[in-house]
């Protein structure tokens, strides 16, 4: 399953946080995570124009978390691919 780290510099200390972007969650939006609030919905092309990569040691205890909750097949990347955005839109259309 494909991670992608970013940190939203908006936020004092640099809020980081995980984006999915093969997985679905409602209409047009990836799953996402973060250390509070857990799971939710976000707007990847959004999320990429506000924040910039996450440092591995910036990551490293969310990439922790994830495993610890049972995400062990996490391949981290720095974008998303066309092919990748191309899975999640053909799996939200058959979960309709």
């Amino acid at each position: 399953m494909y991670v992608i780290f970013r940190v939203d510099p908006q936020n004092e200390g640099g809020d980081v946080y995980a984006l999915f972007p093969e997985c679905p969650f409602g209409d047009n939006f990836c799953m996402s995570f973060q250390h509070l609030g857990g799971h939710a919905a976000a707007d990847y092309q959004g999320c990429i124009e506000r924040s910039r990569p996450a440092k591995p040691e910036e990551y490293a205890d969310l990439l922790a978390e994830l495993i610890r909750i049972g995400y062990d097949d996490l391949v981290v990347r720095e974008r998303a691919t066309r092919e990748m955005h191309d899975r999640r839109n053909r799996e939200a259309r058959e979960e309709r």
